[in-house]
């Protein structure tokens, strides 16, 4: 008995889905410091914390910032799901 496949290739695309958020992160660089805001649902708190932060730490002034979104990944031939 013999098997036969037929592969059809599908394309896809990727967008940004706004319904699930943003989440931003600052962590300080200076001096080995390490201090971070942790994960923050407005990025703006994570740049309020940065801005706090150097206000109590004179010379923290190097901050490496994260931004995570969400993404949805769809059939070409499909519209997307809002």
């Amino acid at each position: 008995m013999s098997t036969r496949a037929v592969h059809r290739y599908v394309g896809h695309t990727i967008r940004p889905a706004p319904d699930g958020g943003v989440t931003a992160e600052a962590h300080c660089m200076t001096h080995e410091c390490g201090a971070s805001s942790g994960p923050q649902g407005d990025p703006g708190d994570a740049q309020d914390w940065a801005l706090r932060h150097t206000g109590l730490n004179p010379g923290h002034d190097l901050y490496r910032r994260v931004y995570t979104d969400h993404a949805r990944v769809t059939r070409a031939d499909q519209t997307p799901a809002r």
